[in-house]
């Protein structure tokens, strides 16, 4: 028989054949041509952000406070969900202990994203979300669901499209250190931590042996409260995103053209409600970025902005839009895809 028809062969090809066509066949015998971005969007659910957006909320995380048994069950969680995406552990260990100050022991949780080319002399783009909230005050729970489990759902959302890509053969030259942080509410003090701990080459790259170090930090990207529609930037139009970039406009440009190429129909902002002293609270002073932004990192945000419920019992996920939140995601990846 000749070779090329021998059974494992052809089973072989068969198989091969049908796997390349699987993303191009869809319902009623109809034909459809999925693209890199239908393949991206599809690694991301409404279900699976509120899934991970309601364990963060539920009472079993008790508000997430700095130092907490809840804290603790949060950081156990966002560990367990770093090795489900795939992503590296810096130094054999994805949670990095620090001062939080108070006597209090803060987490952060590190991954990395490793870029297709494995390269010694790659840079790094950092993705952070904080994940600690206020806990239980006089006891009643504040769940910080918008505050900001919207921003970590948001974080492994952004990962899983990333992921997705990469199985398909998509290459990025740069890694991403994934970064849930803890200590937010405590003066910044997990951010700070983490800066302190890349300063003094204290995170090692698995792949290299090397510490990540300063100088190959590309950008810090801070999502920051991502699922709420109640503060919109214009009136009648719930499906809003803000992006704080400091005194660049190059990330603007980059996220409007990529709104209108993905069709995610955002309304965007690119200052805090026009305010120009507010604009640089936020960047500068009261969010995570702030101890790269002032070592000179470049830094963007995201956020759906400050709302009545947020630092409240009332910040549930009931009151978070996913279909919106969802469509942040998508942007904010294919936003990160052009600088990594």
């Amino acid at each position: 028989m000749p070779e090329s028809l021998k059974p494992g062969k052809k089973v072989a090809c068969l198989l091969a054949a049908c796997l390349l066509a699987a993303p191009l066949l869809h319902g009623q015998g109809r034909v459809i041509h999925m693209t890199e971005a239908d393949i991206a969007h599809e690694a991301v659910t409404e279900a699976q952000l509120q899934s991970r957006l309601e364990f963060l909320a539920d009472p079993v995380c008790a508000g997430r406070a700095t130092g907490s048994a809840g804290a603790n069950a949060a950081t156990f969680w966002l560990a367990a969900q770093f090795r489900s995406l795939g992503l590296e552990a810096p130094g054999g260990s994805y949670v990095r202990h620090f001062s939080a100050g108070d006597g209090k022991t803060g987490r952060n949780v590190i991954g990395i994203l490793r870029g297709s080319e494995r390269r010694p002399d790659a840079n790094y783009v950092i993705l952070a979300a904080s994940y600690d909230g206020l806990g239980v005050l006089d006891g009643r729970l504040y769940p910080g669901a918008d505050s900001n489990a919207s921003g970590v759902s948001a974080l492994c959302g952004v990962v899983s499209m990333a992921r997705a890509m990469q199985r398909i053969g998509k290459h990025y030259s740069r890694n991403v250190l994934v970064v849930a942080l803890d200590g937010k509410n405590l003066s910044l003090s997990g951010s700070q931590a983490l800066w302190d701990l890349i300063r003094s080459g204290g995170l090692t790259d698995p792949a290299t042996g090397k510490p990540v170090r300063e100088e190959r930090i590309a950008m810090f990207v801070n999502l920051d409260q991502l699922g709420s529609t109640l503060s919109p930037l214009h009136p009648g139009r719930p499906d809003y995103l803000l992006m704080l970039s400091g005194n660049t406009t190059a990330p603007n440009a980059t996220l409007s053209a990529c709104n209108d190429r993905y069709g995610t129909a955002l309304d965007l902002g690119f200052d805090y409600y026009g305010s120009r002293d507010f604009t640089r609270l936020f960047y500068s002073r009261i969010s995570d970025q702030k101890p790269f932004v002032e070592h000179g990192i470049p830094a963007v945000m995201f956020t759906s902005g400050i709302t009545l419920n947020n630092n409240k019992t009332a910040d549930t996920p009931d009151t978070l839009d996913m279909d919106v939140l969802k469509r942040r995601v998508w942007l904010i990846f294919h936003w990160l895809e052009r600088i990594i």
